[in-house]
C-alpha cells in the first residue's frame, strides 16, 4: 500500500506542471501574449548568470549569453562577453514531418513575467497539440530547462525528438560526447560538449539530457558535424495520449569553475535526480519573492505592462550574492561587448535599490571587488585614489576600445559609482557595510577627484578635458554633469566620515563648494565652458536637478528643461526623456511628465513583445538602461519617492490624469507600500 501511495504521489507531482500549461486564468497584466511571429524580436529569459534568447521557430533559442565571462573580440581587440555553447535547442518531427512555423495553426507565445518563463503553443495539422515552457532557472543559475507536452489529437502518431548542443563557430570544440553514467542501477544519460574559447582564455562545458517522469526511451547519439551533435529518441502515441518530457542542461566555464566539465555534469545529474518539478517550484518561489517589490497601476493597462516588463528585465539580469553587475543590454545580446558602464549605477541601480537591497549590494560588490584595479588606473594616469574605467569587464581594467575617447576621458563614472554607494547607505543605514566597503570606495573616489581638479587663480576649481554625458562634445572643460556629480560625491564622502566618527576632510568640502557650474547670458545652465547651443546626444545639465539635487530652484530647473529638450538629437538614447519626465513631475505638471514618460520608450518598443531598443531607429534590444530610466520616471516622478538621509520618503507625487492610483510596494528594508490615489474633481 505504501509503495502504491508513493507511486500515486509521483504521478500527481509529475502532472502538476503540465496542468499549469493549460491554465488560462492569469491576471493579464503579468502576461504578454503574441500571435504574430512576423518581425520577431524575442525577450531574454535570464537568471543573472545566463541569458537565453528565444526565437519564433519552435524549440529554437538563438543564443546563450554568459554573464561576466569574456574573451577578446579580435586578436588586437578588447574583451567581449561570451556567447556560450547552446544546449537549449531541440528539433521535433511528427510522422516524419518536421515541426516548422509555416506548418502550424494557432501559434502563440506568452511571456509570463510573474513566473519568468516563455510558453509556446501551437497545433500541428490535425495531428497534435504542442506546448512547452522555457526557463532560465533562478535557483540553478547555470541551467535552463524546456518542459514539453505533445498531445495526440487524431489517431496514432510517431514522434521523433532531437536534443541539440551547438557550439558557436569561433570556438574550438574539444569533445562531443554521450555517456551513460551509472551508480548501482541508476542510469544517468548525459550529452556534453567541451570547447575552448577563440583565443584560449576559457574552457567551456555544456551538458544536457532528457528528463522523463516515467520510463525513459532508448536514445541514439548522432554527431552531425564538428559543431553540432544530437541525442534522439522516438515514441508512438495513441489517440489522446500525452508525451511529457523536459530537455535540460547546464553550462560552466573556467571563469567560475576549475573543472567545468565535471561540474556541468553534476548540475544536470542534480536536476535529473532531484525532480524537475521541485526546480520549477523553487524558480517560482524565488520569483515570487522578487515580485514583493512591484509597481501597480490602476487605470492604464498598457503602462502597467510596460512598467512590469522593465522591472522583469532588471530582476532577470541580476542576482544577489554574486558580485555581478548588469551590462547595458543585460544578458540579451553582446552589444557594447557586454561591458559595465555608468548605465548600472545611474540608471538601473536606483530602482533595484528601492525594491531589492540584496541585488543592489551585489551590484556595488562588483565595484568594491575591483577597487585595487581602479587605484592602479588612477596611479597610471598620475592621479591619487581610485579611477574607475568607463567600460569594465571581469578584470576591472579599462575595456573601452582605444579609439574611443570615452575610455580615456569620460571620468564622471568615478563619481557616479560613489553616489550609488552613498545611496545604498542612505537606504539601509548599514554602518558595518559603510565602514567595511562603502567608505573605502568613497574615500578613494574623493582622493581621485581632488587630485583631478585644478584650482583657478580666483580660488574656484575646474575639472578640465573630459567627455561628459553628451558624447557629441569630447574634451571639454567644466562639464556641468561631471562637476555636479563631483560636488555631490565629495559631500557624500564627508558625510560618511561624520557617520563613522572621522574628522571631516576640509579640502574635499572646498573643492565641492567651489567647482564651477557656468551659466549662459539667458540664465540657462551651461553644459560646459564653451557650449554654444549645439545639438546634444543626451541630457547632461538636467541631471543636476535629478538625481544630483545640485540645482534645486524650480525656475532654474524649468529654464534648463525648456532649453535642453529642444537640443536633444533624435538618435539619442531613450533615458533622457525619463529625466525630463521626473523633473516635470517635481513641478506638478502631470501632462508634460506623462508625455515625456511615454516618449522615453514608446518609439523604442519592438514587436512582438515590446522589447526596448536603445534608440527609436535601431533594433538593438533589450536596452536595460532604458528600462531603468522608465522605472525611475514612475518611482521618483509619478510616485514622488526620494532617497534621502532619512531613507526613502514620499514627497509631492504627480499622478497622470487618467491613472486612478499608483501603488509602489516592497520599498526599502521595511518593505513599505507608497500609494498615490487620483483626487476627485468635485468642482462640477
Amino acid at each position: 500500500m505504501r509503495i502504491y501511495k508513493i507511486f500515486l504521489f509521483l504521478i500527481l507531482l509529475s502532472s502538476s506542471v503540465f496542468a499549469q500549461i493549460s491554465e488560462s486564468q492569469y491576471d493579464p497584466s503579468w502576461l504578454i501574449e503574441v500571435k504574430n511571429p512576423d518581425n520577431y524580436i524575442g525577450i531574454a529569459l535570464s537568471n543573472g548568470r545566463i541569458g537565453v534568447m528565444p526565437a519564433a521557430e519552435p524549440f529554437v533559442m538563438k543564443s546563450v549569453i554568459l554573464n561576466n565571462v569574456y574573451e577578446k573580440e579580435s586578436e588586437l581587440g578588447v574583451s567581449k562577453i561570451m556567447e556560450g555553447i547552446n544546449f537549449v535547442n531541440m528539433r521535433i518531427s511528427i510522422d516524419g514531418k518536421p515541426l516548422e512555423l509555416k506548418s502550424f495553426s494557432s501559434w502563440k507565445q506568452v511571456l509570463n513575467m510573474k513566473g519568468a518563463f516563455l510558453e509556446t503553443s501551437f497545433k500541428f495539422q490535425d495531428k497534435a497539440e504542442i506546448s512547452y515552457r522555457t526557463y532560465a532557472l533562478r535557483g540553478l543559475p547555470y541551467m535552463a530547462l524546456t518542459d514539453v507536452r505533445i498531445k495526440s489529437l487524431k489517431g496514432k502518431i510517431n514522434v521523433n525528438v532531437s536534443g541539440i548542443i551547438t557550439t558557436p563557430g569561433e570556438m574550438k570544440v574539444e569533445q562531443s560526447t554521450y555517456r551513460v553514467l551509472k551508480d548501482n542501477e541508476i542510469r544517468m544519460p548525459l550529452m556534453q560538449t567541451t570547447a575552448k574559447s577563440q583565443f584560449g582564455r576559457h574552457l567551456l562545458a555544456a551538458t544536457a539530457t532528457f528528463i522523463f517522469d516515467g520510463d525513459e526511451p532508448a536514445y541514439e547519439h548522432i554527431i552531425v558535424n564538428n559543431v553540432e551533435h544530437q541525442l534522439n529518441f522516438s515514441r508512438k502515441l495513441e489517440d489522446g495520449e500525452n508525451l511529457d518530457f523536459a530537455w535540460a542542461g547546464a553550462i560552466c566555464t573556467t571563469q567560475d569553475f576549475s573543472d567545468p566539465q565535471n561540474e556541468s555534469e553534476r548540475m544536470v545529474i542534480y536536476l535529473m535526480r532531484n525532480n524537475k518539478n521541485m526546480a520549477i517550484e523553487n524558480h517560482r518561489k524565488l520569483w515570487e519573492n522578487l515580485w514583493q517589490g512591484d509597481i501597480i497601476v490602476d487605470g492604464d493597462q498598457e503602462s502597467q505592462q510596460d512598467i512590469r516588463l522593465a522591472l522583469y528585465h532588471l530582476y532577470s539580469f541580476s542576482s544577489d550574492n554574486t558580485g555581478l553587475s548588469i551590462p547595458p543590454m543585460g544578458l540579451s545580446s553582446r552589444i557594447y561587448n557586454g561591458h559595465i558602464f555608468w548605465d548600472t549605477e545611474l540608471w538601473m541601480f536606483p530602482p533595484l535599490l528601492v525594491f531589492n537591497q540584496g541585488i543592489a549590494a551585489s551590484l556595488l560588490d562588483y565595484r568594491y571587488n575591483r577597487l585595487d584595479k581602479a587605484r592602479q588606473k588612477a596611479a597610471s594616469y598620475g592621479y591619487k585614489g581610485a579611477m574607475y574605467p568607463w567600460e569594465s569587464d571581469d578584470t576591472g581594467e579599462e575595456a573601452t576600445p582605444s579609439w574611443a575617447l570615452t575610455g580615456t576621458f569620460e571620468h564622471h563614472i568615478t563619481a557616479d559609482i560613489g553616489i550609488a554607494f552613498w545611496n545604498y547607505f542612505r537606504v539601509t543605514r548599514d554602518t558595518t557595510w559603510l565602514r567595511k566597503k562603502g567608505f573605502p570606495v568613497l574615500s578613494e573616489i574623493a582622493k581621485f577627484w581632488v587630485s583631478r581638479a585644478e584650482k583657478n587663480p580666483d580660488g574656484s576649481w575646474s575639472i578640465n578635458n573630459v567627455v561628459g554625458v553628451n558624447e557629441f562634445a569630447p574634451n571639454v572643460n567644466d562639464n556641468a554633469f561631471t562637476n555636479g556629480a563631483v560636488k555631490a560625491v565629495l559631500k557624500y564622502a564627508v558625510s560618511a566620515m561624520k557617520v563613522l566618527g572621522l574628522e571631516a576632510n576640509e579640502q574635499w568640502l572646498e573643492v565641492s563648494d567651489k567647482l564651477i557650474i557656468s551659466r549662459m547670458q539667458n540664465g540657462v545652465t551651461k553644459e560646459h565652458r564653451d557650449y554654444d547651443g549645439a545639438i546634444i546626444k543626451q541630457v547632461d545639465v538636467n541631471l543636476l536637478a535629478y538625481p544630483l539635487a545640485v540645482i534645486t530652484d524650480k525656475e532654474q530647473i524649468r529654464r534648463d528643461l525648456e532649453y535642453y529638450e529642444s537640443k536633444l538629437a533624435p538618435e539619442g538614447p531613450a533615458m533622457s526623456h525619463s529625466i525630463l519626465s521626473i523633473l516635470y513631475s517635481g513641478m506638478g505638471d502631470n501632462k508634460m511628465a506623462f508625455r515625456l514618460f511615454k516618449k522615453s520608450f514608446e518609439l523604442n518598443k519592438r514587436p512582438p513583445f515590446g522589447a526596448l531598443a536603445e534608440t527609436a531607429d535601431f533594433n538593438n534590444t533589450y536596452f536595460a538602461t532604458g528600462a531603468g530610466g522608465l522605472l525611475q520616471a514612475v518611482i521618483f516622478g509619478f510616485g514622488g519617492l526620494q532617497i534621502t538621509e532619512n531613507g526613502i520618503i514620499q514627497k509631492s507625487p504627480c499622478l497622470p490624469a487618467h491613472w486612478k492610483s499608483l501603488n509602489i510596494k516592497g520599498v526599502g528594508p521595511e518593505k513599505k507600500t507608497f500609494s498615490v490615489i487620483q483626487q476627485q474633481d468635485n468642482s462640477k
